[in-house]
Formats: structure tokens, C-alpha cells, sequence
């Protein structure tokens, strides 16, 4: 299990040395979890009694951790949103750590977000099978700081795949804002895939405008993933470029967030080279 975060300088490209002990793959599975710093939420009201959480230790978060685990490990590529990277809520434990060692990851990624010190780290994390041949972390626009980026690419070249790993702003003035930069990014590469936590439906004004700026799209629209408990608004997406094939796009019926997961098959073109 390699920490690639403890290899890369913030906020600038690192190159990493290729891994050539895995094939390439014909198709990937993608994985999106908004996971609530692993606090199990399944009513309106656990948001004030299990408030404390947010702030406090809890022995039940690791068993909840542990369920994460067990079901994440199926997959290849698998971003997380509202992880901790080690704070006294979490009893100083490394989640997307813990997490790659549960479903026996290789290779994991965190981006500190809000670095609140003891008591919060919160981040973006990433887990993937296939070893990223650059990561970027990007801090998106915002009146109020917080919100990331992670851009993975994998193979290299003008048939790279990238993969940005996101957690969007609650407002829309900044969602814009922070989707025009996105925008800006991906169109300087042809195989993309964008997924996380947008907190906006396909139909928002923010996707809406991505997709005319952008040749992304969403393959299933209306995959409800919030809350996890009764799923009314489709918030968690995943958007891919024209040149990739969509085999599979469902919701899975995780609930140990108050958000469910959101999962995607995707065949690649023969060019795109992930070992590479």
C-alpha cells in the first residue's frame, strides 16, 4: 500500500515512476462516496443528536469504517468526499489510510481541504488499484475556502485518462464559479472523467452550463443519492467524456453516509493505457 500524499508537493504537479506490474484494463470501475467523515446518519434528526461526531470521538465510527471498507473493495478508482486525516474526532486516524488498508488499496491519495488542526482535517480522498502516473490538487474559487480538486491522470500523453475527484460549494454563486474552472481543466484533455459530491442536480444551472462548455455528459440522470435514508435529490454525479463507454451507472444501496454511493462501469478506448 503506497501514500502517494506523502510524494507530492501541494498545488503542483509531481511525476511518479510508472508501475508496469499490472496490465492494462479493458474497463474500470468508478466509485463516488460522499462517506460524512464516517458518521452512520439514517434520519433528519441524527444531525443534531449525532452532532457531537463532528467533533468527538466515537468507537462506532471504525466499525462503520470497517462496513465502508468491505464494500468499497470491489472497485478500481474510488473517490471520497468529507474524509478525515487525522484529528482527534477520528481518535488521529488517517481515513483514507485506513480505508486503502480495509480494502487492500495499493495506492492512496488525501487533499486537506479545511485544516481545522486537532480537531478536523477535512478532505477529498482517493483510492485506486492502478498506479497515477501524476496527481494535481487544485483549491477551487470561493468566498469562503474549503473546496478541492483532485486531478489523477493516468497513462500519458494525449490518450492519458484523467480523473477529477471533487466536493463542491453549497452555493451556487460559487458552484459556477468553481464548475467554470473545472471547465478550463478538463477541455485541455480528451479521455475525462469527473466525479464527487456536486450539491446540485443534473438539471442545475451549474451542470446545465458545464455540459454546453465541456463535451461531458452525464449518462443516467435522475440516480437520487440524498439523503441515504430516503433519496430525493441527485446530487453525486459522475461525468464522463464522449470517448469513453458506459457499460453500467447505479446507486448503491450503502447507507452508512448521509449520502449513498454512486458507481459506474466504463470501457476505455484501446489507446488509453492505465499501467502505462
Amino acid at each position: 500500500m503506497t501514500n502517494l500524499s506523502h510524494r507530492l508537493p501541494e498545488g503542483a504537479y509531481a511525476t511518479l515512476k510508472p508501475t508496469h506490474s499490472a496490465q492494462s484494463p479493458d474497463s474500470i470501475r468508478l466509485l463516488s462516496y460522499n462517506i460524512q467523515g464516517g458518521i452512520e446518519t439514517s434520519r433528519y434528526h441524527h444531525y443534531v443528536t449525532r452532532g457531537w461526531k463532528h467533533v468527538l470521538p466515537d468507537q462506532r465510527r471504525q466499525t462503520n469504517l470497517d462496513r465502508i471498507g468491505e464494500w468499497i473493495a470491489p472497485y478500481d478508482v474510488v473517490g471520497l468526499q468529507e474524509v478525515d486525516g487525522g484529528s482527534f474526532r477520528t481518535g488521529f486516524m488517517n481515513q483514507v489510510e485506513y480505508l486503502a488498508y480495509k480494502a487492500d488499496f495499493p495506492y492512496w491519495y488525501i487533499q486537506t481541504n479545511r485544516n481545522m488542526g486537532q480537531i478536523a482535517q477535512q478532505s477529498n480522498g482517493l483510492l485506486c488499484r492502478y498506479r497515477p502516473a501524476e496527481i494535481r490538487e487544485h483549491r477551487l474559487p470561493g468566498v469562503i475556502p474549503g473546496r478541492g480538486a483532485l486531478q489523477i491522470r493516468f497513462g500519458s500523453g494525449s490518450e492519458a485518462l484523467n480523473v477529477f475527484q471533487l466536493h463542491m460549494a453549497l452555493g451556487r454563486r460559487a458552484r459556477m464559479r468553481q464548475l467554470d474552472y473545472i471547465a478550463d481543466l478538463v477541455n485541455c484533455h480528451r479521455h475525462v472523467i469527473v466525479m464527487g459530491d456536486f450539491n446540485c442536480q443534473s438539471k442545475s444551472r451549474e451542470l446545465v452550463r458545464l455540459g454546453r462548455r465541456t463535451r461531458l455528459s452525464e449518462p443516467i440522470h435522475g440516480l437520487q443519492t440524498f439523503p441515504s435514508w430516503r433519496p430525493k435529490r441527485n446530487i453525486d454525479h459522475i461525468l464522463v467524456s464522449e470517448t469513453l463507454t458506459v457499460e453500467r451507472a447505479r446507486v448503491l444501496d450503502f447507507p452508512l453516509s448521509d449520502h449513498l454511493p454512486i458507481a459506474m462501469e466504463l470501457g476505455l478506448p484501446g489507446a488509453v493505457n492505465m499501467a502505462a
